[in-house]
């Protein structure tokens, strides 16, 4: 988005370069990424990150409402409320799109998750850029941090205060994730390793896991289980379930994964948060569904969404499951990454974290993601380029 940046970039890029790029990604942790990495970063101004960080803060002004929890007791299916709630959600994910408002770009909200994200891989992925392309030093992809900095903090948040081997990344079957990379960053940053979750013992209220040979009792758990998945691998065999009352902390307690999400998006009122609401609320439906998306409240990684709602896939739906969807107004992604043949689309996730004591949420750092297609992710953009995941480098 700033243009002479932009241009430097593109003169610069080669294919060779960008294969160089990507043959070092594979070689960090002995494993190839899965997910197709873009060929650029974003390189955002001022303007866009000052009406960023203002749709954000308008989040987050509704978040941190006295009675947040109170409207949003609802949002936590009964059968998946997890004991020992925290008081807040340690992390805070706000993903963005792109569109034309007057001439001009502005953010507009596509989901939010109480949920952790890339934490680990963006900072690597941000450096492995600056290696091998032209990333004016200036520019930085954490707000206000230096990667050292950044990594400390995030050590601190995580482990607090705990000894790394009594604190573990807790998923299913975490090496077969196409996040592995970033829990394998997070462990060489942390120490924290990646936790099958079949793999943890429960013994009375405790919580044990096997390392180098020992039982090694859980302090804490970095959440990284999506319930959604969760419920679905019904071949799992567990001795610990999520719901279960157990002496740990929580680095992200699973019922902020529903507290703030989809569920909460028809609460907040922003220019920056497109037309939303239940589908129980609905008296009559819009004539021009067209223009609107149906997305299931509780899903993860677009599952579930239809892009191109008809009146029958509303009748579909039955009037007692009705209040576990929302239709929301189509975000029209405005293509304003320059790529050598044509320009492409971008979402901006703003990554946050919320420290126990601390008023608000602390904006940190940033992924984005590249696409062609009609919408953002991986069926959309096969066989494209100068798409996939990314980072944002921001104008100092």
């Amino acid at each position: 988005m700033i243009p002479s940046i932009r241009k430097a970039y593109n003169q610069a890029f080669s294919e060779p370069k960008y294969q160089n790029f990507l043959r070092d990604l594979n070689s960090l942790y002995g494993r190839e990424i899965t997910f197709r990495v873009a060929e650029t970063p974003v390189f955002v101004g001022k303007d866009f990150e000052t009406r960023l960080r203002q749709a954000g803060d308008d989040i987050i002004d509704f978040l941190v409402r006295p009675d947040f929890k109170a409207l949003t007791e609802k949002a936590i299916p009964p059968k998946l409320r997890v004991p020992r709630e925290t008081e807040r959600s340690l992390f805070l994910a706000l993903d963005f799109g792109v569109v034309d408002i007057d001439g001009m770009p502005e953010p507009r909200l596509i989901e939010m998750q109480g949920f952790p994200s890339l934490f680990g891989w963006q900072d690597v992925l941000s450096a492995k850029y600056r290696e091998h392309f032209a990333v004016p030093a200036a520019m930085q992809s954490h707000f206000g941090l230096s990667s050292t900095e950044y990594r400390d903090l995030l050590k601190r948040v995580l482990l607090n205060e705990h000894d790394p081997r009594e604190v573990i990344l807790l998923e299913i079957e975490p090496m077969k994730q196409n996040t592995a990379v970033d829990f394998l960053a997070t462990e060489v940053m942390t120490g924290i390793t990646a936790v099958h979750i079949g793999d943890v013992t429960r013994k009375g209220n405790k919580l044990y896991y096997p390392r180098d040979g020992q039982s090694i009792e859980i302090k804490r758990i970095y959440n990284r289980v999506i319930f959604d998945e969760l419920v679905k691998r019904t071949d799992l065999k567990l001795d610990f379930n999520l719901t279960e009352d157990v002496d740990v902390e929580w680095a992200g307690h699973p019922n902020w994964f529903f507290r703030i999400s989809k569920y909460t998006m028809p609460m907040i009122k922003s220019r920056y948060i497109p037309e939303c609401r239940f589908l129980s609320e609905f008296r009559q439906f819009p004539p021009d569904l067209e223009n609107y998306v149906l997305k299931p409240l509780f899903s993860f990684s677009g599952s579930g969404v239809v892009f191109h709602v008809t009146p029958d896939d509303i009748e579909r739906i039955p009037d007692y499951e009705r209040s576990n969807f929302m239709l929301q107004r189509k975000v029209q992604y405005l293509p304003v990454v320059q790529a050598p043949d044509g320009l492409v689309k971008v979402e901006i996730r703003l990554l946050y974290l919320w420290e126990p004591n601390a008023a608000r949420p602390r904006l940190v750092t940033n992924l984005a993601r590249l696409s062609r297609g009609e919408m953002i992710g991986v069926k959309y953009n096969k066989d494209k380029t100068w798409v996939g995941g990314s980072v944002c480098f921001f104008e100092p």
